[in-house]
């Protein structure tokens, strides 16, 4: 059934019905891309922010500002949005589109590196990575053995990701192939575009948690047989990283990629140095830790790397190449002490590199991909960067969609995209009412979302077009 969303007040309309929110009443733009929107007293609307390439280009060919806005989509797509006025015509008979006064629409949030089965120890107390794995991480994986954990803990992730306005993810499973299809028998209930994996560790690892080369080839592929492709579901081939697997591993996730080319893959790389030391003393006859993946075949399009925190600016020259992205883990690589990524040097119009952001639960410290925004800024300062609004929205958007290889699908409010939206709260406390009381544009008002915003921001998250979390609905 058709739905929409525009500036005026819907006291019915269709069950799933998405919502285009009244927007602040500034200036409009318009742009290539699509996706974010705000609205004052008076109901100007903005209905889409998305920067196509705000690192690359001015604000003028990268942001889209519809001050009254309408966004409608059938059977879970976008089929128009822009300007209420100019497109109000659209509006099939008897469609009342539903409004959120003061509210800000944005492309939902895309998460380009979590760790589903980690949800369970985040803020579990660590010195280093490793040390971090052994004592926590490793510990808690292997309860995923267990399928009812699994699916408690899968139900409980999806929840908070809808809660925070993220839509899609990309996120590592256990080594065992039950806590796979845990999670994707949640997302497909719930209509989530989501890509997830079993880890992939045959060494450096508790007994429990191993497998082989053999074992890992053969649960993996039956798994991507299983899911990939199913409705909305991605697989993605996925080695824990380079330590934990041998060359016979990493040779078979090659031979499985080449074999599965639209699947994608998912690893770390380059979090901190003693990891990038270990890896030189495991794989001495490679140049670097990003040449053990381009070894074996796991570079390309549609492979994320997350965090990269100590690429050289030949591997970075390299990722640009074939097309691999970078997950950028701000609050990860804090709490950790990993280090800063320097997003200005991914970015460099010489050699840019497809990054998003990912919140890297449970190392990662929040859900929240505004709160990882507002990490991802103060990292880019100290490297003497500013990170402006555009540029951060852009990350955790069209930029992240771009990671995964799913652009022409999630990350903008584009026609022909699926409708996956966040509603956003410019007043969702008295501290940001009162800040956001000030702003004097647009950008200025994302900024401070950015900031200020956390889980409390998101007034209502859409998949696919029907309302998947109301923060203001009566408790069941």
């Amino acid at each position: 059934m058709p739905c929409a969303a525009a500036r005026r007040f819907a006291r019915s309309a269709p069950p799933g019905c998405p919502c285009a929110a009244p927007g602040v009443d500034w200036p409009d733009l318009l742009a290539p891309g699509g996706g974010l929107g705000v609205e004052r007293d008076r109901g100007a609307r903005a209905d889409d922010l998305v920067p196509w390439h705000p690192f690359l280009a001015g604000r003028e060919d990268t942001f889209v500002h519809e001050g009254d806005g309408l966004l409608i989509c059938a059977d879970g797509v976008i089929t128009a949005s822009g300007d209420y006025t100019a497109l109000k015509h659209l509006l099939p008979d008897g469609v009342e589109p539903v409004r959120y006064p003061d509210q800000v629409i944005s492309a939902g949030f895309v998460d380009t590196h979590i760790h589903y089965v980690q949800t369970g120890i985040i803020a579990a107390f660590g010195s280093q990575l490793i040390d971090w794995l052994n004592h926590y991480t490793f510990v808690e994986e292997q309860r995923f053995s267990d399928p009812g954990y699994a699916r408690g803990i899968a139900s409980a992730f999806c929840d908070e990701l809808l809660r925070n306005g993220t839509t899609t993810a990309l996120t590592f499973c256990a080594v065992y192939p039950e806590s796979v299809d845990a999670l994707f028998e949640e997302v497909s209930r719930r209509g989530m575009r989501v890509a997830a994996g079993k880890v992939l560790m045959d060494r450096n690892a508790p007994d429990a948690l191993l497998d082989t080369a053999r074992s890992g080839y053969d649960d993996s592929k039956a798994l991507l047989e299983r899911w990939h492709g199913k409705g909305r579901n991605m697989y993605a081939i996925t080695p824990r990283f380079a330590p934990t697997s041998t060359p016979e591993q990493l040779e078979a996730a090659g031979a499985l990629w080449r074999e599965h080319p639209d699947a994608l893959v998912h690893t770390h790389v380059s979090e901190n140095t003693g990891e990038i030391s270990w890896v030189r003393s495991l794989f001495p006859e490679r140049r670097g830790y990003l040449d053990v993946y381009d070894h074996y075949g796991l570079l390309g399009r549609r492979a994320v790397l997350a965090h990269g925190v100590h690429l050289t600016g030949r591997e970075r020259a390299r990722c640009g190449e074939t097309g691999t992205a970078i997950a950028h883990c701000p609050t990860s690589n804090l709490f950790l002490g990993s280090g800063l990524f320097h997003v200005h040097d991914a970015k460099d119009s010489a050699r840019p590199l497809y990054v998003g952001l990912g919140t890297d639960i449970g190392a990662g410290t929040s859900f929240s991909l505004l709160a990882t925004m507002n990490e991802a800024y103060k990292v880019a300062e100290l490297a003497n960067y500013p990170l402006d609004s555009l540029k951060a929205f852009f990350l955790a958007t069209l930029g992240g969609a771009q990671a995964m290889g799913v652009e022409d699908k999630v990350g903008s409010l584009e026609a022909g995209h699926e409708a996956d939206f966040v509603v956003l709260d410019p007043r969702a406390t008295p501290l940001l009412a009162e800040r956001t009381s000030r702003v004097d544009d647009i950008e200025e008002l994302l900024f401070v979302l950015a900031v200020m915003g956390d889980d409390r921001a998101v007034r209502a998250t859409y998949v696919a077009g029907a309302l998947a979390h109301d923060r203001d609905a009566a408790p069941a």
